[in-house]
């Protein structure tokens, strides 16, 4: 038995992570369906067998206790070693993340990370840089100043580390998604750059402490890259390759991408040049084509979402947060709805029906839900 210290909940989420054959989707699920985290290891194993997606493997080891004695020991490293832990559930999980069907469950973080920053941008490319592309990515991160523009990369050779690189040259913020653990900076050339990083943004990732940088590891890494930011710059990349497919993950979560043409029968400019003439980019030779595409302008704050003008006051507190969620994006489906509330299925079907009944919401085919207009 585990005691019942504030920390249970958020050690349950983490133990769930150490369950073999859990994904994000499945975590969220199982939470979902069972309440809480804590509540799933409470489940027995012939209930957790009728949740879909669980199977006798999955169930056994959610009641073998293993995963929360790797929960302890992972949650006992991070606080010596002061990375935070931001659950899906956490208030402070990056909005722009929750965008995204298949967000990690959880993030390691370390350093001093905005991730409500207005303006993001990504910027990714070749980790054969020549001299033309480190001078575009200087050009851009200097035109990115008066925005105020947070910088992910992903701290690879090339023109990530440039735009790492640049950011803290001309002061702004930026961000490391990592394919390793954060304990192990990849590649190790980049350790000093990793620390000065710490102080103005930082360092995330979603693998666990000693989680080698393997190759499998990096295609995932670039899902997150790609829904940190508003906007995506490719500066050089050649006809294959993670810039690429970073290209193809923003452009699939509504992500505005951007590439640098650049010569043609140079390699690094065959993936950029192919971008902009299949219509997956946009043409990008300043920071003014960004602006002109985002209606970005320097002397004008960025526009925020406007507030429902119907009184919600009489409203529950969970029928309020199905009200502001749905006001954000909409229409959603009940599985990811639950999951943007935190509200369990069984209980949210419920919270639905009663916002119907008084015209808040309406029903949609596929168990999709929208805000009535």
């Amino acid at each position: 038995m585990h005691d019942t210290s504030p920390n249970q909940e958020r050690l349950a989420l983490l133990a769930l992570h150490f369950v073999p054959g859990l994904g994000n989707y499945t975590i969220r699920q199982l939470v979902s369906y069972c309440g809480s985290a804590a509540q799933v290891f409470r489940k027995p194993k012939g209930k957790l067998l009728k949740i879909p997606g669980i199977g006798p493997k999955i169930a056994e080891a959610v009641v073998n206790g293993k995963p929360f004695t790797e929960a302890e020991k992972e949650w006992r490293r991070a606080e010596k070693e002061n990375v935070k832990l931001i659950f899906y559930t956490d208030k402070n999980y990056p909005s722009r993340l929750k965008d995204i069907n298949d967000a990690p469950s959880l993030l390691y973080t370390r350093g001093n990370i905005d991730f409500e920053n207005p303006r993001t941008v990504g910027i990714v490319g070749t980790r054969k840089a020549t001299p033309y592309g480190k001078e575009r990515v200087d050009e851009l991160v200097e035109g990115l100043l008066p925005h105020g523009a947070l910088i992910v990369s992903g701290l690879a050779y090339g023109i990530d580390i440039y735009a790492h690189k640049a950011a803290l040259k001309h002061g702004l913020p930026t961000v490391a998604v990592m394919g390793s653990g954060i304990d192990i900076i990849y590649p190790s050339a980049h350790r000093e750059t990793a620390r000065k990083m710490e102080a103005h943004g930082g360092l995330v990732t979603e693998n666990p402490f000693g989680t080698a940088p393997d190759a499998h590891n990096f295609p995932q890494r670039n899902r997150i890259i790609a829904g940190l930011c508003d906007a995506l710059i490719v500066v050089e990349a050649a006809a294959t390759g993670g810039a690429l497919i970073t290209a193809e993950l923003a452009n699939s979560y509504n992500r505005d991408v951007f590439a640098i043409p650049g010569s043609v029968g140079i390699p690094t400019s065959e993936g950029c040049n192919h971008l902009i003439k299949t219509n997956r980019a946009h043409l990008m030779t300043s920071v003014k084509d960004l602006e002109y595409v985002m209606n970005w302008r320097a002397d004008m704050p960025p526009l925020k979402q406007p507030a429902v003008s119907r009184d919600t006051s009489s409203l529950s507190e969970n029928e309020r947060a199905v009200i502001a969620v749905l006001q954000g994006k909409s229409p959603l489906q009940l599985d990811e709805l639950s999951w943007r509330t935190n509200i369990p299925v069984n209980q949210l079907a419920a919270i639905l029906l009663n916002l119907e009944f008084s015209a808040w919401v309406k029903a949609l085919p596929g168990k999709m839900y929208a805000l009535v207009s």
